[in-house]
Order: structure tokens, then sequence, then C-alpha cells
């Protein structure tokens, strides 16, 4: 059974922090499409997903998933108390659990969405001070 309330709350998170679908694809290691499949409720994002998304976004689990949002003021800056100053996130390689500060995660949603030729010369500076 689709969960109309949590498509309309990730659609709606994702436009208050001003992301494309393609960025949030890229922040999951999934195509566009498969994350507007989440928003379309034709999908429902799996439990590893819907935590990494609540700590993404620094809200509770229950409110991503049960709460019209849009009546409940969402404050994205707000800090929550149980969160820990990291976020959740797995190696695509090897599937292990890691852990990035939101600066790091800042830095990879930007590495992402540059061009190949500027990716190149950010990954040859950082191979170069390695």
């Amino acid at each position: 059974m689709p969960n109309i309330q949590l498509s309309n709350n990730l659609r709606y998170l994702r436009k208050q922090e001003g992301l494309t679908q393609d960025q949030m694809g890229a922040l999951l290691n999934i195509s566009r499409q498969a994350y507007s499949n989440y928003e379309t409720s034709n999908r429902t994002p799996d439990l590893d997903t819907l935590l990494f998304l609540s700590t993404f976004y620094k809200i509770n689990l229950d409110d991503l998933i049960l709460t019209n949002l849009k009546d409940k003021k969402y404050y994205p800056d707000r800090t929550a108390e149980d969160t820990v100053p990291y976020i959740l996130t797995k190696n695509a390689k090897t599937g292990n659990t890691i852990y990035l500060t939101e600066e790091e995660m800042d830095i990879i949603v930007r590495f992402r969405t540059l061009s190949d030729e500027n990716k190149q010369i950010i990954t040859g500076f950082l191979h170069a001070n390695s």
C-alpha cells in the first residue's frame, strides 16, 4: 500500500532544500527515475534509505513518514538532539556503512554536479596531495 504522505514529504523536503531529483538520486546512489518513484508512490524506500533521509533532513522518522510537513513548519537548519553530527551512508563498492560530516556530504553532492573536466581537475588535485 503506497504511503502518499511519505511521497508528499519527500517532494516537499527536497524542494525546501533546493535540490533536484538528480541530486537526490546521486546522494542515494540511485537513478533519478528510482528517486522519482519514491515521490510518486510507485516505490517505497527501504528502511536504510528512510533512516538516511531522516538524518539528512534532520527530521525524525515518524514525521517523515506520517506527518504532513507542509502544515508543520519544517526548519532545515535545526539540530535535533538525537542525531549525531554525521550522515549515515554506504560504500557503493563494499556495502559497508560509513559516516560523513555534513560538510563532507555537501562536498560530494557538489562534486557530482561538476562537469567531467572539473571532476578530473579536482580528482587530480586530491591524488597529488594525498
